[in-house]
């Protein structure tokens, strides 16, 4: 994870140094998009069908090798919008099969009874990456994007031999004939169940219409007039706020009312957003990402609680795959989306017409999904 945001900030930071178009920045996260979304069912399959940790470590592989492509490109002076546009493309297949993968491992090495611990517990170690990963990226991009690629680099290649000591048994000892209804079978089961449902809905939307991640070194440069270090500062700044909130559900998970509260966060974080684009002062706007970050993380352990607790082992690969598909991607379109809308109508407005979206999208969604609305304790679903 630290490799990742780090990479992110080089990304965006040597992009927005080559062209300075916020269109661009949004087409990072579209070349993402793509690959994430054309492999997601077929990562599903590899998830139930295959040894999990191996499929993790090949993923990590890929992207130490989309990291060194970056840093051989740099260092030959040729780097181009067309390389970090083909690292991405790289780093979103390879993230497709990890993205799945990895939601699969927590449930057969934890048992049940933690799971809602777990989860936070985990969150709070990748809030940790995710706010020294950018802050880091940052500082070092200072002497260079190719010093921050070949640590990347070399970040992914440790991730992956770290790998070698998680053992995950396979879902199923038989494998089931690869069908069409197989390949969509976590489609299915998601639609069949409304709180599963309700919850990625939500979350979809809420991180298509409300994103603004993409558009940060336009707001560093642009609006605050810093570097590569306020870009990084600011990217770290959401993970702050997660990793708050991630150590304390990890002590004390959430008591009751769960609906109630993912939709009170998501309501939060869409607030957040709009303060975030009215706001001219660089020191309010990490606050304010800082909050938007503690809504979010408790937003995701309630998603994530209630599709672990749903999902029977055998099925969590292609249900993961799914949720991956809505909400993991959901990341990478929503940067192309402030991308463009940021071209049209200007970086402020496109985030302040996102966070308002967020609100519409939640008052839709408390009349669609009352079932989701009604949950309380996750350890009952």
């Amino acid at each position: 994870m630290i490799a990742f945001q780090m990479q992110g900030v080089a990304f965006g930071w040597q992009m927005y140094a080559l062209t300075s178009s916020t269109l661009d920045l949004g087409l990072i996260g579209l070349f993402q998009f793509v690959p994430a979304a054309a492999l997601s069912l077929a990562a599903g399959q590899v998830a139930d069908r295959y040894d999990r940790s191996r499929v993790l470590r090949l993923a990590q592989m890929v992207e130490a090798i989309a990291a060194l492509m970056m840093l051989a490109a740099t260092t030959a002076g040729v780097a181009s919008r067309e390389w970090i546009f083909a690292a991405a493309f790289i780093v979103g297949s390879a993230r497709a099969f990890e993205g799945t993968t990895f939601q699969t491992v927590l449930p057969v090495i934890v048992p049940r009874g933690h799971l809602t611990r777990a989860i936070a517990a985990l969150a709070s170690a990748q809030q940790i990456a995710t706010i020294g990963g950018p802050a880091l990226g940052g500082l070092l991009y200072l002497f260079g994007p190719t010093l921050v690629y070949a640590l990347c680099g070399a970040l992914f290649l440790l991730a992956g031999t770290c790998m070698l000591f998680i053992k995950t048994p396979r879902a199923v000892a038989k494998r089931e004939p690869l069908t069409l209804h197989n390949l969509f079978a976590g489609f299915g089961y998601i639609t069949r169940n409304p709180i599963i449902f309700g919850a990625i809905s939500l979350d979809l939307f809420a991180v298509l219409l409300g994103g603004a991640m993409a558009l940060l070194p336009a707001f560093a440069r642009d609006v605050y007039g810093t570097g590569p270090w306020g870009m990084g500062l600011l990217r770290a700044a959401p993970a702050f706020g997660a990793l708050v909130i991630s150590v304390a559900l990890a002590r004390a998970p959430l008591a009751g009312g769960a609906g109630r509260i993912m939709f009170a966060c998501v309501i939060v974080y869409g607030v957040m957003t709009i303060v975030f684009a009215l706001s001219s002062s660089f020191y309010l706007s990490m606050a304010v990402l800082a909050v938007l970050g503690v809504a979010d993380m408790v937003s995701v352990v309630i998603r994530q609680t209630l599709i672990q607790v749903e999902t029977p082992d055998e099925m969590r690969g292609r249900v993961s795959a799914v949720n991956s598909l809505f909400t993991g991607t959901a990341n990478q379109l929503g940067d192309f989306r402030a991308g463009v809308m940021a071209s049209v109508f200007g970086t402020a407005t496109s985030v302040l017409i996102g966070g308002v979206s967020t609100l519409v999208v939640v008052a839709i969604a408390m009349r669609a999904f009352p079932a989701l609305l009604r949950v309380d304790r996750l350890s009952n679903q």
